[in-house]
């Protein structure tokens, strides 16, 4: 009797490993799936807070003098590589979609870790970009306020009546 409880026990044993490799590979899956879709959630976001931050801008370029300003005008009516980048978003969610029941799992990580990069790296230009738009709203400020205070015969023409 001993033996067979052994026997029963081992062979529970060997058809239970697959069965638990199997859903941790499974569970493993599902989690990337679930990363890859924040992801580009987050990206999707930062490409949105991205475009508000360069409207926002112009109205602050806007009241510098427009040669001084035509470089900044020039970048920020660029908006072509935010709408490149919402469409690569875009065509990650497709392929997602598409491809996600049939995928390696090396292939989700892959497509996890360049997400995960490009939205660390996009993340960083866009605090740079308020931290330009921080600066250039106070220095604006404080070019506007000493130019009230200086007589109209030495003020800049801004080319506004």
């Amino acid at each position: 009797m001993p033996n067979f409880i052994v026997l029963a026990g081992l062979a529970a044993l060997v058809l239970a490993l697959p069965l638990l490799w199997w859903l941790l590979r499974s569970r493993r899956r599902d989690r990337a799936l679930v990363r890859l879709l924040d992801l580009a959630d987050e990206m999707q976001a930062l490409l949105d807070r991205s475009q508000k931050q360069m409207l926002a801008m112009q109205a602050v370029v806007g009241r510098v003098p427009s040669d001084i300003a035509a470089v900044a005008h020039a970048s920020l009516d660029r908006t072509l590589p935010i709408l490149e980048a919402k469409r690569d978003i875009l065509q990650h969610r497709l392929w997602i979609q598409k491809h996600s029941a049939s995928a390696s799992q090396a292939e989700l990580d892959a497509a996890c870790a360049a997400l995960d990069r490009a939205r660390g790296k996009l993340s960083a230009q866009l605090e740079e970009l308020e931290r330009a738009g921080a600066e250039l709203a106070e220095a604006t400020e404080a070019s506007a306020e000493a130019a009230r205070r200086e007589p109209p015969t030495l003020r800049r023409d801004t080319g506004t009546p």
